[in-house]
This record gives structure tokens, C-alpha cells and sequence, in this order.
């Protein structure tokens, strides 16, 4: 009897995977206020960390779905990457201090603080229902709908008795990994880049400080065997090997062999660590050839995986899911049409395909195991000859404010600055004082220069009015503590700017006067459905 499913619920959104793409999205839509269901097969959290960095964008990430001081509460800057030889002579150095987006550029973390944090805020959300030790096993499409049917996961016994449950959504986003379901589920194949590799991954608590020895990331480019260490957060290490292709994965995966290798490398045994994990990776580079079927669209590894080497890996997947996230919130309302969400992939796709690249490349300078290309490389790095990498790709594709001829202004695309401001008795970073969504900065009052459509369209929108002007008595007056703000409009000559959810700059202007033709192409873009027009999205639990 317990295959008999269960009457179906229905819900706005299911997202399908747990993982820190599916949290974001998750976190998003709840906070939006719409019903969300989470379908995630494990039981518990993993509990363990994967990703070690975080960039400082996708750090603001985590601040808009968490308590991002509770998720960071075991993170550190670095300020550095570190290139050396198989003798471990320093190569190059790459110097990554500074501050993005109200953060430091690049972040050691705890991914598990991270997951704790977004979930306890996800969970907050009163329409937001979280199965865990469930999965889905069969997914159908209608126009208006998909259904899904889960059954209780092989890996929690404890709901083994349960009946299968029948799930009715509007949009399903699978954001269930690299081996995803739903992926295959649609048929969607997806393309080797090549260069896979394995590594054994030892994952590490210190029992003393070893920041002298160990407390840099560092990368050892050993033509014999490439290899590395980084700091996870402030008190854990890990450390990573490169398996050579005639070695045997089982032989690395037993721990003896591990520890065997740290003390061959490091001189460290358990009196200095304590070992939290011991696994050997598969590192791939693959991408779907589609992400969106009608209704269900995928996000991070289910649509895309790259190498480690910049680790941006789960940084991509997360703003996937603050991509998708605000483009279903104006779908789901009734004021976009669905055509809005075709720029998803559009936008994403060619961001993450450059990363990839540039990640690729890095694999190949780090295991190059050619003797006399390795001694031209290291050859190349000491004296400074090595191209530096290319600047970090921006969006350009998509929903971009475009200049007559069809490029992009340099700012566009970019993302927008979140320094320390004031407003009214409020003081922190922007976000946080200004609030979240959509953002129209600008030197002076914009009412003089928009019409009243224009002025409704922006109050539905939902988007806020930051106005960086120290003498105006105005409630919008936001006070920029720091100089980043009037900084950033003076470099790129900016009179004003609209940047988007995902703190992407949609487009700005040199002279007010330009204003109204920015905010008309935003409309326009945004696939605005006029107010006669809006069929307004109905409760679910009214729908029989």
C-alpha cells in the first residue's frame, strides 16, 4: 500500500537539491513570500566543507539570504595565492587583498556555516517546506504545470514506510549536482571540455598553529605530482594531491595512504591534525547543452562543473540562483511575462563558460608534468614573463542597458559597488541600509526626469531610490561613508545608475536627462506586462 501515492500539494516553486545553489534559490523565493518546496535525498546536512573560497560578490550573496556574520563567523581574508616549484621555491605570487562588494576580495570558509546559516534563515519562511530524505523519482510537464512525484530517500531508513507524495508546481529549478535527476529526467546531455582529473582531498583540523608552515594557499606545481594547501576558515586545512593516471583510486582512498603522503610532504601526523575527511575526487568540466525545458530550468552542477582551480565552482551555481530567483519572482507576481526567464541561460551560460576556460588554463599551467615545459613555465613566473590572467568576465549578454552602436558601457554588466553608507539613524553596508532588489542611484532627485508611468513602473518594480547627495533633506539622502559610491560614478562618469537583484548593473547615464530612456529600456526588457494586462498570480492552496 505505501506505493500509492498521495494527493497532489501544490506549491509555486520546487527546488530540487540542497546544496548551496538550492539554498539560495530557496532562500530568495521565501523571502519573496512565495510557497517553496525543497526536495533534498540526504537527511542531514553533509556537514563537511567542499568549497573553501568565496569571492566577495558571493559573499553579498550570503548576506542576502543569512545572517552573514553567523555564516562567516569562521572565515579569513586571504590576501594572497602562492605559486612554487616541486622544491617549493616560490614561482609567483598573485596578491588578492583589497575589499569587493562591501567584503574581503577573496574568503577561506567554512562551507558548513555557510549552509547552517541560509538554511536557518530558509526555514524562517512560513511557505517554505523542506523535505529532506526524500527524492524524485519521476517528473511530467504540462503547460501550466509540473508535477512531481518523490518517493522516501535509500538514505534515511526512518522514512522508508512512508507513501510516495504527488507534487504539483508552477516552476521546478534542479539544482541537484553533477549526477542531477532532474537533468536526466529531460534527456539533456552534456559536453565534455576535457582535462578531468583526480585528487585526493584531505580535509583537516589543526590541533596547533601551523600558520607559518601551512597558513598560505599555496599551489606546487611538482611535474611529478602537483599538489596543494589552504586554509579552511581560520582553524582547518586541507590538503589536496594529484593522482597520477596510472595509480590505482583505491589505493589513495584508504587513510593510512593519506597520512603516509602528509608526512612525506609535511611532516605532519595525527598529534598535529585531526583528519575530517579523506576522499578522492573527480574533477570534470561539463556543461548541458540547454537549462531551461519549458518550465524547469537547472542551476550550478547540474548544468555546469569546472575545475577547482579558481574556486568558482559553487560561487557560479549561487548566483544562478539569485539569477533565477528575482526573474520567477516578477514572473510568479504577474509582472514579467515568462519570456523573462529565456535570459537566464543567456546571461549565465556565457559567464560560466569563460570561468571555465580560465580554470582550465590554470589546470593546465599547475599539472603540467612535461619536464622541459615545466622548466619553461617555472622559467616564465620567476621572472615575471607569465600573461597575467584575464580580468574576471562580467555579464554581457542578456538583460544589459545596450549604447546605440550595441555595446555596453564599461560599467555595465559589472557588478555594483556596496560600500559603508548612512541613512537616517542606519549606518552599515548598502544593501543592508538601502535594502535588497532593484536600485536607482543617482546624484540628484530623479522625479524631475521621469514621467508618471515611469515613476509607477519603478515603485512596482519594487525598486529603491538611493539618492548620494550629503546636503539634500531627503528620506532617500544615503550618505556614503567611505567615497566608494561618488568613486565609482566619478571613475565611470555615472549621473546615475540602475543595478538588478543580483547586484548587476542593468545599465547608468551620464546626464540625467538621459534618465527616462534608461528606466524606458528596463521596461521594456523586463517584459513588463501593462496593468490591464496582469493576470495576478493566485494562491496555490486555492487551486483544486
Amino acid at each position: 500500500m505505501k506505493d500509492i501515492v498521495q494527493a497532489a500539494e501544490y506549491y509555486d516553486v520546487a527546488v530540487i537539491g540542497y546544496g548551496p545553489t538550492g539554498l539560495v534559490a530557496a532562500s530568495q523565493l521565501g523571502a519573496a513570500g512565495y510557497k517553496v518546496l525543497v526536495i533534498e535525498r540526504w537527511p542531514t546536512p553533509y556537514g563537511l566543507p567542499r568549497l573553501t573560497h568565496i569571492d566577495g560578490e558571493t559573499a553579498r550573496i550570503v548576506q542576502a539570504c543569512s545572517d552573514v556574520n553567523v555564516a562567516l563567523r569562521d572565515a579569513s581574508p586571504i590576501p594572497a595565492f602562492r605559486y612554487a616549484d616541486g622544491n617549493g621555491d616560490l614561482l609567483m605570487e598573485v596578491v588578492s587583498e583589497g575589499y569587493a562588494c562591501g567584503f574581503p576580495a577573496h574568503i577561506s570558509i567554512y562551507q558548513p556555516d555557510i549552509e547552517e546559516a541560509i538554511d536557518a534563515r530558509t526555514r524562517s519562511y512560513d511557505k517554505v517546506n523542506i523535505l529532506r530524505g526524500w527524492e524524485a523519482r519521476t517528473i511530467s510537464e504540462s503547460d501550466d504545470w509540473v508535477n512531481i512525484v518523490a518517493h522516501p530517500s535509500a538514505t534515511d531508513e526512518s522514512a522508508a514506510s512512508e507513501r510516495p507524495r504527488e507534487f504539483t508546481v508552477r516552476y521546478l529549478i534542479g539544482a541537484d549536482g553533477a549526477n542531477s535527476f532532474v537533468r536526466r529526467a529531460l534527456g539533456i546531455e552534456r559536453t565534455d571540455l576535457g582535462h578531468n582529473e583526480r585528487w585526493l582531498n584531505l580535509d583537516s583540523e589543526n590541533k596547533r598553529d601551523f600558520s607559518a608552515k601551512i597558513g598560505s594557499s599555496t599551489v606546487f606545481c611538482d611535474p611529478a605530482r602537483a599538489y596543494m594547501h589552504m586554509p579552511i576558515g581560520v582553524k582547518r586545512t586541507r590538503f589536496e594531491l594529484r593522482l597520477l593516471p596510472h595509480e590505482d583510486t583505491k589505493t589513495w582512498e584508504a587513510e593510512q595512504a593519506g597520512w603516509g603522503w602528509l608526512k612525506e610532504r609535511y611532516d605532519l601526523g595525527p598529534n598535529d591534525l585531526s583528519l575530517l575527511r579523506h576522499v578522492v575526487y573527480t574533477f570534470e568540466s561539463r556543461m548541458a547543452a540547454r537549462w531551461r525545458a519549458g518550465r524547469t530550468l537547472l542551476a550550478g552542477d547540474a548544468a555546469h562543473t569546472m575545475m577547482p582551480y579558481m574556486g568558482q565552482g559553487a560561487c557560479s551555481g549561487m548566483r544562478d540562483g539569485m539569477n533565477l530567483a528575482w526573474k520567477l519572482n516578477l514572473v510568479l507576481s504577474g509582472r514579467s511575462s515568462p519570456e523573462l526567464l529565456d535570459t537566464y541561460e543567456e546571461e549565465r551560460r556565457p559567464h560560466v563558460t569563460t570561468i571555465t576556460q580560465m580554470s582550465l588554463f590554470f589546470g593546465k599551467v599547475v599539472n603540467e608534468d612535461d619536464l622541459e615545459k615545466a622548466r619553461q613555465r617555472d622559467a616564465a613566473m620567476k621572472s615575471g614573463r607569465m600573461p597575467p590572467p584575464p580580468p574576471f568576465p562580467k555579464v554581457e549578454k542578456g538583460l544589459l542597458h545596450r549604447q546605440p552602436d550595441g555595446s555596453i558601457a564599461p560599467s555595465t554588466g559589472g557588478i555594483s559597488p556596496q560600500g559603508r553608507v548612512r541613512r537616517g539613524v542606519l549606518e552599515g553596508r548598502f544593501d543592508d541600509v538601502v535594502g535588497r532588489g532593484f536600485h536607482l542611484v543617482t546624484n540628484e532627485p530623479p522625479e524631475p526626469y521621469l514621467s508618471g508611468s515611469q515613476l509607477r513602473f519603478l515603485a512596482d518594480l519594487g525598486c529603491r531610490v538611493a539618492v548620494m547627495k550629503d546636503s539634500l533633506p531627503d528620506d532617500r539622502t544615503v550618505f556614503d561613508l567611505d567615497g566608494e559610491h561618488s568613486t565609482y560614478m566619478q571613475v565611470h562618469g555615472i549621473a546615475a545608475y540602475i543595478s538588478r537583484p543580483d547586484f548587476v548593473v542593468f545599465g547608468s547615464v551620464a546626464e540625467m536627462v538621459e534618465l527616462s530612456a534608461l528606466v524606458e529600456d528596463l521596461r521594456r526588457q523586463l517584459c513588463w506586462l501593462p496593468n490591464q494586462d496582469k493576470v495576478k498570480a493566485l494562491p496555490v492552496d486555492s487551486i483544486a
